[in-house]
């Protein structure tokens, strides 16, 4: 078959007929330059295929020229620790005894605004996907979600759907949820952010990577029909010019099918273990599109499709649908011949649908669509794949940012428990219960702690007790303040987070969520966030195994608050002896039930960006707390070497005072505290955010050796005091108990959403 200039897929589209690139998202030069590569106008499909892949979601145009600073900065040993990293599907870590660790973050942000439940649903779908394509099983996900002001009316219509999709996607699948954050900011109002991550294991040896090699091998597409669901911003498959007659109604967002995703991940393990998998990649974002071209650009060869053999799911669909479509739960393979009966055999089993759809040619960087007797698509994979515009664009530290580093004016006239009670109670503090229960954090029996917790902590090897923790953190409101020193602190918490289970810190991962990239401010804002979380793990010493760009968050000509999501993976040897955040049950009554709790690390007068300052109606000004990740080092060795610590919790937003409120919580405690050793203003001491703290309990024996420790690490620490059996706080002359806390922290989400949330159905 030949492809002709005139004969498309679509007879509207002759060479007098102008062509909707403007409306798919290309410029004026950028369609002249895929004429330049085709050597002719392209077809309707082609059109296609090149704007969703030279998006700004799957190409990273306007990213790209400072994303290479991950891979300029990264040593030569930080790379070793790496079976994959930066642009694989995702991010692997060799964890020693045969076994690796992958774990991704990706953001379904716009698609969450116009359907909630579907676009968190299928933000959880995709991610679990990318795990999967690298040969692994997921075994937990975690989320990382931004919404308007908590009593604003739009966030009680998005954040229910949203929790719902999480649950009701990630349960189905029997997935644990082991953590994230939700935070509520007004720069989110009609711009959530979901952020989904997924951690997985597999076996070094069954590592699996996305290329088409080897002439002769098959391509095979597997899992759910093909349909219309997930293209209609695809604006060209609803217009005119694919379309004889109306208007066709596409729904912007996928629809996802948790059940047909979890016979989907048996499936792909078994065709994993029965080795007849030679290259893999799930169908994502552009779809089809996408996996094609991706798999034959890695390749050795070219690649020919034919998409009558693709199953559909809706009739008299033009090839540029089928190829743009992103219908949920696909995987496509490539399979040597011999082993393509065995690997349909294992897709029967599991009643998985599959087709082949082509095969990979010796044709070098050919890229051949046929659709009902026509080429419709016939194309370098490369150009399509890795060659779109990159573009530097300008950036420049905005004007404005001089005056919103002012000294943070913070009113400590308040006295210490009317602070506290108004903290705790705040939407940025307040208890998550009321959206996590809808969660299933301890599905599969290998959760040793999740609710509340640091970070969640997974066994992986039930031999050895061998397990992961998993951290992932933000804050806009630092990060907008100082978008370098704001990602160093996202970095900082989460890998802080990780140390303090006792885990070693290993890797990171991170989903970097901006407004425009076309506003030089933003611009200057995600380089310098970039610089700061690179420069950070090369100090650190783990690399950067991988990542996920969103831009265009922002609601009119306002962004959202810059937020680079940044998460840490650590390997504890034993769960068994993992550092819980709260204190511990005693055994029996007669058992040691009193803690002495100790500080670690300096604090200083930092209240730029903190919950105080937004609390208190300060507005959004100041320096945020500066770290030195050489501090953070330090904890996690103290944490690494150390024996008898009945539990730590880190120090981040609200300060010592929410971290104490957390570790008595539950306990029956309380606790006299003396915090004239922290700092000499006790407000500061209760509500600074320093960064480089971590709040830990050991029984009284075990003092001497904890202070000796940290002070030999070059660790500051002061000893606040024990715990007691009155339940009630004493500090500075002022008491509260541990109940009243708990009512005003525990009260504010279920008074804001108790008739909006519709658990587990769609909204």
């Amino acid at each position: 078959m030949t492809v002709h200039n005139d004969t498309v897929d679509n007879a509207k589209a002759t060479p007098d007929h102008a062509q909707p690139f403007r409306e798919l998202g290309l410029k004026d030069d950028e369609y002249q330059r895929i004429v330049e590569i085709l050597g002719r106008r392209p077809t309707d499909a082609e059109l296609t295929v090149y704007s969703v892949m030279w998006s700004e979601h799957c190409s990273y145009k306007s990213s790209k020229v400072h994303l290479r600073y991950f891979g300029e900065t990264m040593t030569e040993e930080m790379g070793s620790k790496l079976l994959a990293g930066i642009g694989e599907n995702a991010g692997v870590v060799d964890i020693g005894g045969g076994d690796a660790v992958t774990f991704r973050v990706e953001s379904h942000n716009h698609p969450s605004f116009i359907e909630p439940y579907q676009g968190a649903a299928t933000g959880v779908g995709g991610i679990v996907r990318d795990i999967m394509a690298m040969g692994a099983r997921p075994i937990a996900v975690m989320d990382q979600l931004r919404f308007g002001p908590a009593d604003a009316q739009d966030t009680k219509r998005v954040l229910p759907g949203v929790v719902a999709g999480i649950g009701g996607y990630g349960n189905s699948l029997g997935l644990p949820n082991i953590g994230g954050e939700t935070v509520f900011d007004e720069t989110y109002a009609s711009n959530p952010l979901v952020n989904a991550l997924c951690v997985g294991t597999l076996k070094v040896e069954d590592l699996k990577l996305a290329f088409a090699s080897g002439a002769g091998n098959k391509v095979i597409l597997f899992g759910s029909r093909t349909g219309l669901d997930g293209i209609g911003g695809v604006s060209v498959l609803a217009s005119e010019s694919f379309e004889d007659g109306a208007e066709r109604k596409l729904p912007a967002v996928q629809v996802g099918d948790p059940f047909a995703e979890k016979v989907l991940i048996e499936c792909c393990l078994e065709l994993y273990h029965s080795g007849v998998v030679v290259g893999i990649q799930d169908l994502g974002g552009a779809g089809l599109a996408c996996a094609t071209s991706e798999l034959a650009a890695s390749g050795d060869g070219g690649m020919r499709v034919d998409l009558d053999a693709v199953p559909l799911r809706a009739e008299n669909m033009t090839a540029a649908e089928i190829l743009a479509s992103e219908s949920q739960e696909r995987m496509c393979a490539v399979v040597e011949p011999d082993n393509v009966e065995r690997f349909m055999a294992i897709c029967a089993k599991w009643d998985v649908n599959a087709a082949v759809i082509g095969e990979v040619t010796g044709e070098a960087d050919r890229l051949i669509v046929s659709h009902q007797g026509e080429v419709v698509v016939d194309a370098p994979p490369s150009t399509i794949a890795d060659e779109a515009p990159v573009y530097d664009r300008p950036w420049a530290r905005p004007a404005w940012q001089d005056d919103v580093q002012q000294p943070a004016e913070v009113d400590k006239s308040v006295a210490l428990v009317d602070a506290w009670l108004r903290m705790v109670a705040s939407p940025a503090l307040c208890s998550r219960d009321f959206i996590t229960q809808q969660y299933d954090r301890y599905v599969r029996g290998n959760t040793v702690q999740a609710q509340h917790a640091n970070s969640g902590v997974l066994r992986i090897n039930e031999e050895s007790n061998r397990g992961v923790a998993v951290s992932a953190d933000a804050s806009g409101r630092y990060t907008f303040l100082d978008p370098n020193m704001g990602a160093r602190l996202a970095l900082a918490e989460a890998y802080r987070n990780v140390a303090v289970t006792g885990a070693r810190p290993v890797a990171i991962t991170n989903c970097l969520n901006f407004g425009s990239p076309e506003n030089p401010d933003v611009m200057w804002q995600f380089r310098e966030a970039v610089h700061g979380l690179a420069d950070g793990a090369v100090e650190l010493g783990i690399p950067v195994s991988g990542g996920n760009v969103s831009f265009y968050n922002q609601t009119g000509d306002t962004p959202i608050l810059p937020t680079p999501v940044v998460g840490v993976l650590g390997v504890i040897d034993n769960v068994e002896q993992t550092i819980g955040h709260a204190l511990p049950q005693p055994p029996d009554s007669t058992a040691q039930s009193d803690f002495k709790l100790l500080l670690l690390g300096h604090t200083h007068d930092e209240f730029g960006g903190s919950v105080w300052q937004e609390v208190s109606g300060r507005g959004l000004s100041g320096l945020p707390p500066q770290v030195d990740l050489a501090n953070e080092q330090r904890l996690a060795q103290f944490f690494a070497d150390s024996e008898g610590i009945s539990a730590a919790h880190d120090l981040s937003e609200g300060g010592l005072a929410q971290a104490v409120f957390e570790m008595l919580l539950g306990s029956g405690k309380g606790a006299e505290l003396d915090v004239t050793g922290v700092h000499e203003d006790a407000f500061t001491a209760l509500f600074s955010e320093s960064a480089s703290r971590v709040l830990v309990a050991v029984t009284a024996d075990r003092v001497d050796i904890a202070v000796h420790s940290a002070t030999a690490a070059g660790i500051p620490v002061a000893v606040l005091g024990s715990t007691n059996e009155t339940g009630e706080i004493t500090v500075a002359g002022e008491t509260v108990s541990i109940a009243q806390l708990a009512e005003a922290w525990s009260a504010t989400l279920p008074g804001l959403f108790d008739h909006a949330l519709a658990p587990n159905s769609p909204v």
